[in-house]
């Protein structure tokens, strides 16, 4: 980045435009997100801290290997994503006492999320350095020593902390020990590795909330030759060259997403030049390219890379300046389309401003607009979206359709940590929403169109098979969130298991869809009070009266408990506004108000339960 830019920015800065500054920023990182870059636009967002809407997150990395010139990478990587970053870098090669030491730097540090990033050469110097002279048994011996040890930093991580831990696995050596013998053999010095690494996999799915990040891919993505540097592994225990520190930083930062919540809900796609070749306006249904020969073979690539996305729960949607005609012939008929319209949860093919149609798609999906993605070719509608629409996330696009896929599986955005059948279902969820619609639009009053649903709502403790879903609602949920308190899989399991916590889930069905696991409710039991922690509800049944049900079902275990009191905060954020009014509409009066953060204030709701009841609508069966 030239001076100019600098001066540029620091010019919208002391105008006081924040969010001139913020975007352009994102635009210059965007450029060049490297070591260059990293000290400056994290100095700037250090600036705007005041006028942001930042998430404070804390980041501990342990490791065996120098990785201090990431972390300002990183840093800067994660402002621009709205993440304000703090770091805490173990000692070198201390990450064992780190762990095993309850009293250590880490545990005091408490991070939200740790980064266990260590060599196969350090911790398996056996299988690394001298693989060659080991006999068959002290091989696998070899290997699962290593994996012994990393089960006991597990378990004592777990024990200790509630943050999520991500795992690097071990890379194979470039050239294996003996050489193009190595492929000769079941047994051998890769396969060694790659079983520990199979391994690391089989223990993250034993424990909650330990990720594996797939160290060896990453390498070999980025090519083994050119990974290292072996003057600086040397010299400095730097293990990464130069040119690809941006890149492990990246691969941290795909984890930080989904952990933070940062993540796309749908992708709203254009149609020209970005999901086929040409203009379907002038070239028509035979002109446009798309197949499996080049050029057309560039967009079926892009086009089966955003059906990967549904198979995350991530829904698409048609974003165009287009006549709709025209486009759903080529969406419903052309031969070379590997997506459908049924595909789309929302389409918005017209003449209108892109910025217009984006906001209309995140409101029929009742999501964000901050959850929304745009992918488009023509880099002056993407601007036109980050100066109309800036909530939206505008996935950048090189100039080579050819990369277009590549770009899309890339975007850290899309990534996902876990995935509940809620999310492998979403797809399925919104075209039942668009049968219910049709049907609303066919009764006479609200009453009977929720009679004419059939609703069923079972009301369930939390559970091993519902943890992941629970927590990850209470990560993701944002406008029908009373408290928008983020909880992982270990923090709920605790509350779970807590004298006078309750956990509830609640799942809805009716005549058109099993809609999955859509509510959580947290309470716990003080005395005569029992107080809500957190009650929210996914988007997809806001309006059709379960948060009642669920409710009522709250304050009749309350008062089987003995409690006199039901009550719960509501805090304000800038996006659980459909929650504003949900105590009072129930019966629920004020009782303290108190600051929930520098400028908002919450309000705590009280029930006596002794002289009021809430009641589950007659249109609801409960169940569980």
């Amino acid at each position: 980045m030239n001076t100019d830019y600098r001066t540029a920015i620091d010019g919208v800065i002391a105008a006081g435009d924040a969010a001139g500054a913020v975007r352009m920023l994102a635009q210059v990182w965007e450029r060049d997100p490297g070591a260059g870059l990293a000290g400056f636009v994290a100095s700037r967002y250090e600036r705007l801290r005041g006028y942001l809407p930042l998430l404070p997150y804390r980041l501990a990395v342990l490791r065996s290997f120098t990785v201090e010139p990431v972390a300002p990478i990183l840093r800067a990587a994660a402002f621009t994503r709205g993440i304000d970053l703090e770091t805490h870098i173990g000692e070198f090669n201390a990450y064992a006492q780190e762990i095993l030491d309850p009293e250590s730097a880490l545990y005091r540090f408490r991070p939200d999320a740790v980064v266990l990033a260590v060599q196969t050469r350090d911790v398996a110097p056996d299988l690394w350095r001298d693989y060659a002279r080991l006999g068959e048994t002290e091989r696998a011996t070899a290997a699962e020593a290593t994996l012994t040890r990393f089960r006991g930093w597990v378990r004592a991580f777990r024990e200790r902390s509630q943050a999520a831990l991500i795992v690097h696995s071990l890379e194979v050596p470039t050239v294996p020990r003996e050489g193009i013998l190595d492929g000769q053999t079941e047994q051998n010095q890769t396969e060694s590795i790659r079983q520990i690494n199979r391994g690391l996999r089989a223990l993250a799915r034993e424990h909650r909330a330990i990720y594996i990040l797939d160290y060896d891919a990453l390498v070999a993505r980025h090519g083994r030759e050119t990974w290292g540097d072996e003057r600086k592994w040397l010299t400095v225990r730097l293990p990464v060259a130069s040119a690809h520190l941006r890149h492990l930083a990246a691969e941290w930062l795909r984890f930080l997403h989904p952990l933070t919540g940062k993540v796309a809900k749908c992708v709203a796609v254009d149609l020209d030049n970005t999901l086929w070749g040409g203009v379907i306006g002038e070239d028509g249904m035979t002109g446009i390219r798309l197949g499996q020969e080049y050029p057309g073979a560039a967009f079926q690539a892009v086009q089966r890379a955003l059906l990967d996305l549904t198979r995350r729960g991530i829904l698409l949607a048609v974003c165009s300046k287009n006549n709709a005609a025209d486009a759903m012939e080529a969406l419903a008929g052309h031969s070379g389309m590997v997506l459908r319209p049924a595909d789309f949860a929302a389409t918005r093919i017209n003449w209108n401003e892109k910025a217009q149609s984006l906001r209309e798609i995140a409101a029929e999906l009742n999501i964000g607009l901050d959850t929304v993605a745009f992918l488009d070719d023509n880099p002056v509608e993407r601007q036109h979206i980050r100066d109309q629409a800036p909530e939206a996330i505008v996935i950048p696009l090189p100039e080579d359709p050819m990369r277009f896929a590549q770009a899309i599986r890339d975007c850290p955005y899309f990534e996902r940590l876990g995935l509940s059948d809620e999310d492998r279902r979403r797809g399925e969820y919104y075209a039942s929403q668009r049968e219910r619609a049709k049907l609303e639009g066919t009764v006479t009053s609200k009453e009977d169109f929720y009679r004419s649903l059939e609703q069923v709502a079972e009301i369930a403790p939390v559970n091993a098979a519902t943890l992941a879903r629970v927590a990850q609602l209470t990560q993701k949920t944002n406008q029908f969130n009373l408290t928008t308190r983020r909880y992982t899989e270990p923090q709920i399991a605790g509350m779970a298991e807590c004298p006078g916590w309750r956990v509830w889930s609640l799942r809805v069905a009716d005549r058109y869809a099993d809609n999955g696991l859509v509510a959580v409710a947290v309470s716990h039991l003080e005395g005569e009070v029992c107080e809500i922690d957190t009650f929210l509800m996914s988007c997809r049944v806001i309006g059709r009266t379960v948060e009642t049900a669920l409710l009522a079902h709250l304050a009749a275990d309350a008062r089987t408990q003995g409690a006199r009191w039901l009550q719960g905060w509501f805090l304000p954020t800038k996006k659980n506004s459909p929650a504003a009014e949900f105590y009072r509409d129930h019966g629920f009066t004020p009782a303290e108000f108190t600051p929930a953060g520098e400028t908002e204030t919450g309000i705590l709701w009280r029930l006596d339960l002794h002289e009021k009841q809430v009641v589950t609508p007659e249109w609801i069966r409960v169940t569980g």
